[in-house]
């Protein structure tokens, strides 16, 4: 069998599984509103959970930077691609988040795996939730790599997690959590995952990429959220792409945590930076956040009516509080053919598979905006209630 039969034979698996993944190509810019294939539907599946993708000021940020400062930033930031808008960008995210200092990411993927893996090698242990994101957990296979003893808790476990810490002789320990669980919406114990990092003198990685923008005074995260400090012991990973509606990630601590990625992080040093136009925007969009109460106000609510509108459903909704909202659906076909169905309604909601959830939980991932209208949310819930 040749090596391409080989990889035919597979996706015909895949296929058969029904796990079948597909691009859809958009002829609009990511907003409320999703025009695919001539077609214009309700956009249920997007991260925009302030609407500011489309947003004229950022764009406008955008267009400036351009203007100033060109397309591209030319070379890593170590070499000679670190302007004079990406020092800014860190300055504000550090101010915002009230770390001591940031570095910026051109994703939310390459700033996981500088943290993890440059932070525990030979000697070191991790210890993570088992829903980790895939970048996380990537990380965690390189800690692994490099020597670092890897164990994963049961979600939420904090008994399992307290043991594994207190039987591990590790001389350099990571505790490693999502925010916002990105497939089940859900908050980590936040306070509980400091006191345990307080306790046996661990780093406490978090990524809040679902948190950032919408969670806390002012969107300031996750950590806000429970009005937790900016502990030296933290590090904190946040996505630009999401609520911030641009791109990129930063990852803020303290000032002697920061210096070594930059000195270590191997996916910081041997990358080009992002455009410096990326970083204009993101400036723009960090004080639109900041002063985002209304858009925030307006994405809770619309979060309260899907909710309060879902009961007599035959689909369990998970208990959720964030703009992440899973219908869970449990057969992958079914799932597929419920977020069929709605996009024949003019609705994007779409079907969730393993090996992204674990296996018989297949879902709809419903992801709110601030943008959506209450005729939004009630058209979503008409469909859902004519399709049960």
């Amino acid at each position: 069998m040749s090596l391409d039969d080989r990889l035919t034979e597979e996706l015909a698996e895949i296929a058969a599984a029904g796990l079948t993944r597909r691009r859809r190509v958009l002829a609009s810019p990511c907003g409320r509103i999703a025009i695919v294939d001539g077609r214009e539907l309700l956009n249920f599946a997007s991260n925009d959970y302030l609407g500011l993708a489309g947003n004229a000021e950022i764009a406008a940020a955008l267009a400036d930077g351009a203007r100033q400062w060109g397309a591209g930033s030319g070379a890593s930031h170590l070499v000679s691609g670190h302007l004079e808008p990406h020092d800014a960008l860190e300055t504000d995210i550090a101010a915002f988040t009230g770390f001591a200092r940031t570095l910026t990411f051109s994703t939310g993927y390459l700033a996981n795996l500088a943290v993890t893996p440059t932070l525990a090698g030979r000697g070191a242990a991790v210890f993570a939730d088992k829903l980790n994101h895939a970048s996380l957990i990537d990380a965690m296979q390189l800690a692994k790599a490099n020597g670092a003893e890897v164990q994963r808790y049961p979600h939420h476990d904090l008994a399992t997690l307290e043991r594994q810490l207190a039987a591990s002789s590790a001389t350099t320990k990571l505790i490693v959590s999502d925010t916002v669980f990105s497939m089940d919406g859900d908050l980590a114990p936040l306070p509980q995952l400091l006191q345990l990092a307080e306790r046996f003198d661990a780093w406490l990685v978090l990524d809040d990429a679902h948190g950032f923008g919408v969670l806390g005074a002012q969107g300031r995260g996750s950590l806000a959220h429970f009005n937790l400090p900016a502990a030296r012991r933290i590090l904190l990973m946040g996505t630009l792409g999401k609520a911030a509606g641009v791109g990129g990630a930063f990852v803020a601590g303290s000032a002697t945590a920061i210096e070594y990625l930059l000195q270590k992080g191997r996916s910081y040093i041997f990358t080009t930076a992002a455009p410096p136009a990326i970083a204009c925007a993101l400036r723009r969009s960090l004080q639109i956040i900041a002063g985002g109460d209304a858009l925030r106000a307006a994405l809770f609510a619309n979060i309260a009516r899907l909710r309060d509108g879902m009961g007599g459903l035959p689909w369990r909704l998970l208990p959720s509080a964030t703009a992440i909202q899973p219908l869970i659906v449990g057969d992958n076909a079914a799932a597929v053919a419920l977020s069929t169905a709605l996009w024949e309604r003019g609705l994007w909601a779409p079907a969730i598979r393993p090996p992204t959830v674990p296996a018989g939980t297949a879902r709809l991932r419903l992801s709110l905006s601030g943008a959506h209208t209450t005729a939004d949310i009630d058209q979503l819930l008409a469909a859902l209630r004519e399709l049960a």
